[in-house]
């Protein structure tokens, strides 16, 4: 087997969920590097964007912010916020839109925090908070989550909602006045995780090679599926090159 890191799988497994033609709001490290391997090995006409109003860049090198002028190299649109969040929410007349999102805690209907740990007022934590993030997880068409997999971060209950996810289960959406949407997967550093159609309930989907279905749960607050969880293919020497060589040859984030 070929010796790779957790987050070059990781990159992979995102890389996977990208449907050609897909239009990508992303922000930058591992989520920009699945993108880009997207792009380069199952999904060469999907379009990568960023919320600072760069479309469809060329990225010839890995951004290291969404402010980096590189993510404004040979763009089809140079724009700003509003531009962004206007291609972000055009999402019923022409292909999905995906927005790949990270959090510091998730519950069992892929709802987010990146805000606090614990009271909002007396946190233990405070973080960044939404930036965009809530707008993007109520408008995209589809989310991808990354986030480790610790127990402090899969949580029974969030101490604040910052993204909407699934929110209470099947209908919490629409009781909500979102559009469709919704999150489709959620990778972590040892599996791949989704979402069951008629619940909205997490469900184990994919484990990584060395990692069982039993270290998963031990990592997790709360209890999912593991009955239809299958090893996740391990990424291939192409796509090890693709990753290593086209997208991140200076280790800037590998």
């Amino acid at each position: 087997m070929l010796e790779y890191k957790s987050r070059e799988i990781m990159a992979i497994a995102a890389a996977r969920e990208i449907k050609d033609g897909d239009i990508v709001l992303c922000g930058t490290g591992i989520s920009l590097l699945a993108a880009m391997a997207a792009k380069q090995i199952s999904a060469p006409n999907s379009v990568i964007f960023f919320e600072t109003g760069a479309i469809d860049s060329l990225l010839e090198e890995v951004p290291l912010a969404v402010g980096d002028p590189r993510v404004m190299f040979w763009t089809s649109v140079n724009g700003g916020l509003a531009e962004a969040f206007a291609t972000m929410q055009n999402r019923f007349s022409g292909p999905a839109t995906v927005g790949i999102l990270g959090a510091a805690q998730i519950d069992k209907f892929g709802n987010l925090n990146s805000t606090v740990i614990g009271d909002y007022f007396k946190p233990l934590v405070r973080f960044s908070g939404s930036g965009g993030a809530c707008d993007v997880a109520s408008f995209v068409s589809r989310g991808i989550i990354f986030i480790q997999h610790e127990k402090r971060k899969f949580v029974k209950k969030l101490d604040y909602l910052t993204s909407p996810g699934w929110l209470d289960g099947p209908e919490g959406r629409e009781k909500a006045g979102l559009p469709g949407g919704g999150p489709s997967a959620v990778i972590t550093n040892m599996a791949l995780m989704r979402f069951d159609e008629k619940t909205r309930e997490m469900y184990l989907a994919g484990y990584y090679p060395g990692i069982s279905p039993k270290q998963i749960l031990e990592n997790m607050e709360f209890e999912v599926d593991i009955s239809r969880a299958e090893e996740v293919l391990p990424p291939s020497s192409e796509e090890l090159r693709i990753l290593r060589q086209k997208c991140d040859p200076q280790r800037l984030i590998l």
